[in-house]
C-alpha cells in the first residue's frame, strides 16, 4: 500500500512518486481509488505515472468518480487504464417494526444501535415538516410521509426532535445517504407505509417496537448501476468509451481502522474492525482483484488483453435476467456511459475466446492524433523519440463510441463513422465467430466481414464496424452491442456500441 494523499494536501508529485515506487517494487496490479477532475492527459499525474506502469506491463484499475448521474463527470478516462463504475449487490440491510397487535412491517435501515422490545406509542405526522411540532411529540415513534422529495429535511427534523424513532414512507429508491442514521430509523415502501397507517388509524392506542441489524441476501434486482457513479464521455479523452466496467461498489463490507468511528449513536462514537462504505473507490479494487486473477492465469497477457477479457465477458443482465438498470435514470436499462461494458464476471473472464490487444505504439499514435505538442506527448511517454507517422484516435478497444453532434446548418445529412478492430484468438482448435449487432435507434450498424475463421491459437483477424446516421442525432444516447458468437461453441464476445450527440470536446484541446 502506498500513501499518496495527505492531510497537508494532494500533490501531483506525491501521486507520481507513489505509483513509480510501486512499479519499482515489482507490483503486477495497481488499484487507484482516486482521480483528478477536468485535467488534460499531459497534466494528469495519474495518466502520466500509469503510462510508465503500462510500459512495465502493470495493470491499473481506477475509480470512475462519484459525480453521477450527470454525463461527462467521469475522471480517470485514460485509455491505458481500466475505469470502474459502481453497482449495488444482492444484499440489503433491514429493520422491522413490530406492532402492538402482533403484526409487523419491514424496511431498509443501517442503524447500528440495539433493538428494543419496548412498545412505544406510534403516531402519523404526515410531512414531518414542523420541527416545533416534532419536539412536542416526546418518546414516541413518528411516521413521516415523503412528499415532493422532502426526505432529507424530514430525517433532519426527526433527528433534532429526539423522539423514540422514525419510520419514513418514501418511494425514493436511492436511500444510501439516509440508511446510516444516528437515531432509530426504518425506511418503508409506499405499500408498507399504507399498512402502518391502517394500523395507526384502526387502533386507539397504537404502539410498536423496533428491531435492527438484519441482513437479507439474494435481493432482486441486482446488480443495479448506482446513481452516484460518474458518467462518460471522458472529458480528458472522449474517443474511447468510458467507464469500462461495472463492479460491486455500494455498501461494501471491509476492514476498518479502530481509531476511526464507524457511526455515532446517541452522541457516542461506535468503533469496529469493519465498516460499510459506498463509492467507485469500493468498485475499483474489486476489478483490480479480478485483474490479479487473470494475470496469474495468463502471465504473458498485456494490460489491454486483461482489460479486454474483463469487458467482453461482463454481464449485461441482472439476477432477474433483465437488462441491468440505472438508479440515476429512473431504473431504465443502464447505458454503457453509466456502466461500461457490463458487470464483471470473474469465471467468464478466465476464458474470453477473443481479445482486443494494444501496445505502447498504439497509445502513442492516439496521443499524436490529439494535436498535442511534442513536449506534451513527452510529458506522458518520457521519450524524445515518439513516432507520430501514423496518428489515430481509433484505438483497438473492446468498445465503440461515435459522436453525431455536428452544430451546423446540415444536421440531417447522413454520415458514416468507421472503426477498425483486430481480435486475437486464444482458443486451441479451429473456430468460427459470427457477428451480430443489436439495433441502435436512428442508426444503421454494419460489420465487415461478419464472419471470422480462426485456424490456430494467437491468430489475429480484423474487421470494420460502421455506424451510419444523421450528422446530429436527436438521441442523446443510443446504444447496443456487437457480439461475436462462436459457432457451435460456448464463447460470446460482447462489446458496447454507443452513438451520441453529447459533446466530444476535450479538456486537452481546450487547454
Amino acid at each position: 500500500m502506498y500513501k499518496a494523499l495527505w492531510e497537508e494536501g494532494n500533490l501531483s508529485s506525491d501521486i507520481i512518486a507513489a505509483i513509480e515506487q510501486a512499479i519499482i517494487d515489482g507490483v503486477d496490479v495497481l488499484s487507484l481509488s482516486f482521480g483528478l477532475d477536468g485535467v488534460a492527459l499531459y497534466e494528469d499525474p495519474v495518466a502520466i505515472a500509469t503510462f510508465s506502469a503500462l510500459e512495465k506491463g502493470v495493470f491499473v484499475s481506477t475509480s470512475a468518480g462519484n459525480e453521477g448521474p450527470f454525463f461527462g463527470t467521469l475522471h480517470n478516462g485514460i485509455p491505458w487504464v481500466l475505469t470502474v463504475a459502481a453497482a449495488t449487490i444482492d444484499r440489503d440491510f433491514e429493520g422491522t417494526a413490530h406492532f402492538g397487535n402482533g403484526g409487523s412491517i419491514t424496511g431498509s435501515t443501517l442503524f447500528p444501535g440495539n433493538s428494543s422490545s419496548t412498545q412505544f406509542p406510534i403516531v402519523f405526522l404526515d410531512a414531518c415538516d414542523s420541527l416545533k411540532k416534532l419536539k412536542q411529540v416526546g418518546k414516541k415513534i413518528v411516521v413521516c410521509q415523503d412528499r415532493n422529495d422532502s426526505l432529507g429535511k424530514q430525517v433532519y427534523n426527526v433527528n433534532k426532535a429526539t423522539v423514540a424513532g422514525g419510520l419514513f414512507i418514501t418511494d425514493n429508491t436511492d436511500l444510501e445517504l439516509f440508511l446510516q442514521s444516528p437515531f432509530p430509523t426504518i425506511f418503508l415502501s409506499p405499500k408498507e407505509g399504507e399498512a402502518i397507517k391502517d394500523y395507526i388509524n384502526s387502533n386507539s392506542q397504537p404502539t410498536a417496537s423496533l428491531e435492527f441489524r438484519k441482513t437479507l441476501l439474494g435481493t432482486k434486482p441486482a446488480p443495479v448501476t448506482t446513481s452516484y457513479t460518474s458518467r462518460g464521455p471522458s472529458p480528458s479523452f472522449p474517443f474511447t468509451l468510458k467507464p469500462d466496467i461495472l463492479a460491486p461498489g455500494s455498501l461494501i463490507l471491509a476492514a476498518w481502522p479502530q481509531n476511526n468511528a464507524v457511526a455515532v449513536v446517541n452522541n457516542k462514537d461506535l468503533f469496529s474492525n469493519f465498516n460499510l462504505l459506498s463509492g467507485t473507490s469500493m468498485a475499483c479494487p474489486h476489478a483490480a482483484g479480478l485483474a490479479a486473477l487473470l494475470k496469474a492465469a495468463y502471465p504473458k497477457w498485456s494490460p489491454a488483453a486483461i482489460r479486454s477479457a474483463m469487458m467482453t465477458t461482463s454481464d449485461t443482465l441482472d439476477n432477474t435476467l433483465s437488462p441491468i438498470k440505472d438508479i440515476g435514470d429512473g431504473y431504465q436499462p443502464a447505458s454503457p456511459l453509466a456502466m461500461g461494458a457490463g458487470h464483471v464476471n470473474p469465471n467468464k473472464a478466465l476464458d474470453p475466446g477473443l481479445i482486443y490487444d494494444a501496445d505502447i505504439e498504439d497509445y502513442i499514435n492516439l496521443l499524436c492524433a490529439l494535436n498535442y505538442t511534442n513536449k506534451q506527448i513527452q510529458t506522458i511517454t518520457k521519450s524524445a523519440s515518439n513516432n507520430c507517422s501514423t496518428p489515430s484516435l481509433d484505438l483497438n478497444y473492446p468498445s465503440f463510441i461515435a459522436f453525431f453532434n455536428a452544430n451546423d446548418s446540415k444536421p440531417n445529412v447522413q454520415t458514416t463513422q468507421e472503426f477498425r478492430r483486430t481480435v486475437t484468438y486464444i482458443g486451441k482448435r479451429q473456430s468460427t465467430y459470427v457477428a451480430s449487432v443489436t439495433p441502435l435507434k436512428g442508426f444503421e450498424v454494419a460489420v465487415v466481414p461478419n464472419t471470422l475463421k480462426f485456424k490456430e491459437e494467437g491468430e489475429k483477424l480484423s474487421f470494420v464496424l460502421s455506424i451510419k446516421g444523421p450528422r446530429r442525432t436527436k438521441e442523446t444516447v443510443a446504444f447496443g452491442y456487437l457480439t461475436w458468437a462462436e459457432s457451435g461453441g460456448e464463447h460470446v464476445v460482447r462489446s458496447p456500441v454507443v452513438a451520441t450527440n453529447l459533446s466530444s470536446d476535450t479538456v486537452s484541446l481546450q487547454s
